[in-house]
């Protein structure tokens, strides 16, 4: 397999984690507030605090894995395909 596509395949294993992260961030802390709600009846007040809560943890999560998947990156020099290297100045 060459460089280009296991680069490719990893972004898109990236970025699918990310989707299952938020998903899971989010049911999760909904349903352990309606779980909470039901067992001491205050209304729907858990459901919409956990709530909440899923969304900022589910956000920052991804935020996290962005911010780890782009420090992973090297820039690409284009004109001789090599990772970390600078590209000599260009003459006129």
């Amino acid at each position: 397999m060459d460089k280009e596509t296991r680069k490719s395949l990893i972004q898109v294993a990236n970025i699918s984690s990310m989707g299952i992260a938020l998903g899971l961030t989010i049911f999760g802390c909904f349903y352990l507030g309606h779980i909470l709600d039901g067992k001491l009846g205050t209304g729907y007040f858990f459901t919409f605090f956990f709530l909440l809560l899923g969304i900022a943890a589910g956000f920052k999560n991804i935020y996290s894995l962005i911010k780890r998947s782009l420090q992973d990156e090297k820039p690409l020099d284009k004109k001789n395909g090599e990772a970390g290297k600078k590209a000599p100045p260009e003459e006129d």
